[in-house]
C-alpha cells in the first residue's frame, strides 16, 4: 500500500515536472537568452580527500567550461553575449539515484524517474529562480577509484549525472568531462565508436577537411580524443584543445541543417 502510494505521489510529480521541463527545453536551446545552469557538487564516495576538494570548490575553478562553450557559441554565430551561465551552488548531502549495473528497460525507466524526482527536489529548495539545467558533480577519491563509472547527461531531464577526480592536477580533464555532458543536455550525441572510444569520422573530428588528414590538432567535444593516425588517439590536455564540430552546432541549434 506505501509503495503504491509512493509511486502515485512520484508520477504525479513527474507529469507536472515534464510539461514544464518541456518549456525549458525548447528554451536552451533557441539560443535567444542566457542558459542558466546549475553544478551541485556530491561526495561520491564519502571519502575525506572528496570532502576536502569540495570544501575548497569554488566559482573559478568551473568557469572553463562555460568559457569554452561560450567561445564555441560565439564561433558557430550565437549573438548572445553570454550563451551559458554555470554557477556553483552547494553541496548536496545525498548523491543522485544510482542506475544497477543490470537493470533491464524497467530497472532503466525506473532509475529515470528517481532521477527526475531528485532533480525537482534539488531545485526546488533554491528560493531565487533554480537554473534551467542541473549538473550533479560526483567527486571521486582517486586513491579508492582509478576508473570512475559512466556519467550521463539527458537533455529530456536537463541534468547531467558527472563523475570527476577530486584530485587538483584532474582539473582539466574534469573540465573536458563537464562540458561532454552539459552538451548532452543541450541534445548533442557521442561521436566516438562505442567498441573502441575512437573518434568517428568526419563528425568526430576537429577538422575533417584537414590534408593530410592526420594528425588532427585538437579534439571535438562529443568525440573526446585527438586522432594522430588513423589507429592512435590522445586525450586533450584541456579545453584548449577542443571544439564544437559542425555536426555538433547543428544538433544543439547553433547552427542549421545543410
Amino acid at each position: 500500500m506505501w509503495r503504491a502510494f509512493r509511486l502515485t505521489v512520484l508520477l504525479t510529480t513527474l507529469v507536472l515536472v515534464a510539461g514544464v521541463a518541456l518549456l525549458d527545453r525548447a528554451r536552451t536551446t533557441s539560443w535567444q537568452h542566457t542558459v542558466w545552469v546549475g553544478a551541485f557538487p556530491v561526495n561520491a564516495d564519502g571519502s575525506a580527500a572528496a570532502a576536502d576538494y569540495i570544501a575548497a570548490l569554488r566559482q573559478r575553478e568551473l568557469a572553463p567550461v562555460a568559457e569554452f562553450i561560450n567561445r564555441e557559441a560565439h564561433a558557430h554565430g550565437v549573438l548572445i553575449d553570454e550563451p551559458v551561465n554555470l554557477r556553483l551552488y552547494a553541496p548536496l548531502a545525498a548523491p543522485p539515484p544510482t542506475l544497477p549495473p543490470d537493470a533491464g528497460p524497467f530497472g532503466r525507466a525506473w532509475w529515470s524517474l528517481q532521477l527526475r524526482q531528485f532533480r525537482w527536489r534539488t531545485l526546488h529548495g533554491i528560493a531565487q529562480a533554480p537554473p534551467q539545467i542541473a549538473l550533479f558533480l560526483l567527486y571521486h577519491d582517486p586513491a579508492r577509484a582509478a576508473v570512475l563509472p559512466d556519467s550521463v547527461g539527458l537533455q529530456r531531464g536537463l541534468m547531467g549525472v558527472v563523475h570527476l577526480f577530486a584530485q587538483r592536477d584532474q582539473a582539466a580533464q574534469n573540465a573536458i568531462v563537464t562540458a561532454h555532458e552539459l552538451l548532452h543536455t543541450f541534445g548533442a550525441t557521442d561521436k566516438y565508436a562505442p567498441d573502441s572510444d575512437a573518434p568517428r569520422y568526419p563528425d568526430g573530428y576537429a577538422e575533417p577537411g584537414l590534408q593530410p588528414r592526420y594528425p588532427q590538432r585538437r579534439a571535438e567535444i562529443m568525440a573526446g580524443r585527438i586522432p594522430l593516425d588513423e589507429t592512435m588517439q590522445v586525450m586533450p590536455e584541456s579545453l584548449g584543445q577542443v571544439v564544437v564540430g559542425p555536426a555538433t552546432a547543428r544538433e544543439i541549434g547553433w547552427s542549421a541543417p545543410p
